[in-house]
C-alpha cells in the first residue's frame, strides 16, 4: 500500500514556471514508475510524464520539451518540472503508482488500473 500526496501547484502566467513534488509513503517506494496525469475541467486523465523505478523519464509530446521528471528514491519524492507554461498545461495534476513495471520503463497511457495508487491532486492554472 502507497500513500501520494502532490503539492507545489498554484496560480501562474503564461510563460511561467512550476515544480510540482509527490511525497509518496510506504513499502517498496523504489519498485514503482511514478507517473503525472492532468485533468482539464470537463476532460479525461491525460498522461503527462512518468519516470520508471531507476530514473529513465518518458514525455507526453506536448511537453518534452518543457518539463522535467525526476525521483529522488532516498527521500521517497518525484518531481515535474514545468517550464514556460502555456494554457493548455491548465488542470489538475497527479502523481500516481505503478509496481514493478518493465525494466527501465513506464508509460504515460496505462491500461485501467495500471497505476495502482493515486494521490489526491494539486491544481495548476496557466493565466493568460
Amino acid at each position: 500500500q502507497l500513500h501520494l500526496v502532490e503539492s507545489g501547484g498554484g496560480l501562474v502566467q503564461f510563460g511561467g514556471s512550476l515544480r510540482l513534488s509527490c511525497e509518496i509513503s510506504g513499502f517498496r517506494v523504489g519498485d514503482y514508475a511514478i507517473g503525472w496525469f492532468r485533468q482539464a475541467p470537463g476532460k479525461g486523465y491525460v498522461g503527462v510524464a512518468c519516470v520508471s523505478p531507476t530514473g529513465v523519464g518518458y514525455y507526453g509530446d506536448s511537453v518534452k520539451d518543457r518539463f522535467s521528471i525526476s525521483r529522488d528514491n532516498s527521500k521517497n519524492m518525484a518531481y515535474l518540472q514545468m517550464e514556460d507554461l502555456k494554457s493548455e498545461d491548465t488542470g489538475v495534476y497527479y502523481c500516481a503508482a505503478n509496481w514493478n513495471p518493465p525494466p527501465e520503463t513506464c508509460t504515460i497511457q496505462p491500461r485501467p488500473g495500471q497505476y495502482e495508487y493515486w494521490g489526491q491532486g494539486t491544481q495548476v492554472t496557466v493565466s493568460p
